[in-house]
C-alpha cells in the first residue's frame, strides 16, 4: 500500500489560528495512523500562513510515532549552520521522526532576502554545509561561499546519517540535481502528466548517476476535496486558491475533488505513474475530510 501522509492545518483565512484545531487534527491524524504530517513554507504573502518549523515542533509535542515533514523550506534564504542548528534540534526533539524538504524557491524570497545571485550555488553549498554539520565531530567545509574548520555542532541528528532530505524541483536541472543530490524527490502542485514526465527525468537521473530508484522516495503533493456535489468541492477550491495563489484556475488544474470512488480513481492514477508516498493536503474542513480519506479513501489504495 502507498504510504499517504496529510497536511497539518496551517493557513487561517478570515479568522484568528485555531490552535485547538491543530491540536485535535495532529493527535486524530496519528490515532488513523496516517504515515506522516507535513507543513509547508510560505513566508511572503498576504495569506496568514503559520511558520513551518514552529508549527511542526509544535505537532513533534503532541506526537510520538508519526514522521514529521517540512515541504518545502526555501534553504538559500536560511544561514545554513543556523538551519542545520534548528533541523537537528527538531530530531532531537521528535526522537528521529523528521523528513526535510528544501527548494530552491522561486525569486522574490530570495531576492527579498539579499540572495538572488549564484542561487543554485547558495542552494548545493547550504545542503553540503548542513551534511557537514550533521555528519563530522569536529565539522570541516571548504566552499566558494562557505568555509570552516573543526568546528563543533551539537547535538546531531538522531536519523544518521542526518534525517531525510527530499528536494521539491520542476524544472530538468533541478529534477536531475534532486537525483544527484537528495535522498527523495516531492514533486509540487501539478497535472498528472506533468508529474509523470517529471518522475521519468528522476529515474533516468537516478539510473545514469548509479543510484538505485528503489532507495529514492518519490511523493506527490495533492490538494483534496472530498464531497459528492462536486460543483460544490470545486468552487470552494477554487476560491481558497484564489486567497491563497492569486489564482483560482489553478484548482482547476491541480487539485482533486469530487465524490470517494472519483477520488480514489484519481490518486490511483498518480501511483501508478510513479508515486510511491502522497501528501494529501484538505485545505477546508480539514478534520472531516481527514476522517473521510482515512475511512473512505486510504484503504483503497
Amino acid at each position: 500500500m502507498v504510504k499517504c501522509g496529510i497536511a497539518i492545518p496551517q493557513d487561517f483565512i478570515n479568522k484568528p489560528a485555531e490552535m485547538r484545531l491543530v491540536r485535535e487534527f495532529v493527535r486524530r491524524a496519528e490515532d488513523l495512523n496516517f504515515e506522516s504530517l507535513w507543513v509547508q513554507e510560505q513566508i511572503l504573502g498576504s495569506a496568514p500562513v503559520l511558520d513551518p518549523i514552529g508549527l511542526l515542533t509544535y505537532a513533534s509535542a503532541l506526537t510520538s510515532r508519526t514522521r514529521l515533514g517540512i515541504s518545502m523550506l526555501t534553504s538559500i534564504v536560511y544561514n545554513p549552520v543556523q538551519l542545520a542548528k534548528t533541523l537537528s534540534s527538531l530530531d532531537q526533539m521528535c526522537n528521529g521522526r523528521l523528513t526535510v524538504g528544501i527548494s530552491l524557491g522561486g525569486p522574490t524570497p530570495a531576492t527579498v532576502s539579499g540572495c538572488a545571485d549564484r542561487r543554485v550555488r547558495r542552494f548545493v553549498e547550504g545542503f553540503e554545509v548542513m551534511k557537514a554539520l550533521w555528519t563530522q565531530s569536529p565539522a570541516s567545509f571548504e566552499g566558494t561561499l562557505w568555509n570552516f574548520k573543526d568546528v563543533a555542532m551539537e547535538p546531531k541528528p538522531v536519523q544518521k546519517p542526518y534525517p531525510p532530505v527530499w528536494f521539491g524541483a520542476r524544472q530538468p536541472a533541478a529534477l536531475r540535481r534532486a537525483a544527484r543530490y537528495a535522498d527523495g524527490w516531492m514533486s509540487p502542485s501539478s497535472s498528472l502528466e506533468d508529474f509523470s514526465s517529471r518522475r521519468d527525468v528522476v529515474v533516468r537521473a537516478l539510473e545514469e548517476s548509479g543510484r538505485d530508484p528503489a532507495t529514492f522516495a518519490i511523493s506527490k503533493r495533492l490538494y483534496i476535496a472530498v464531497d459528492e456535489d462536486e460543483n460544490r468541492a470545486q468552487q470552494r477550491l477554487r476560491e481558497w486558491f484564489g486567497v491563497r495563489y492569486k489564482d483560482p484556475a489553478e484548482a482547476d488544474r491541480v487539485a482533486l475533488w469530487g465524490s470517494p470512488a472519483k477520488c480514489i480513481e484519481k490518486l490511483r492514477a498518480f501511483i501508478a505513474a510513479g508515486a510511491e508516498h502522497l501528501l494529501l493536503n484538505p485545505v477546508m474542513d480539514e478534520l472531516e475530510q481527514m476522517e473521510r480519506i482515512a475511512e473512505e479513501i486510504r484503504p483503497h489504495l
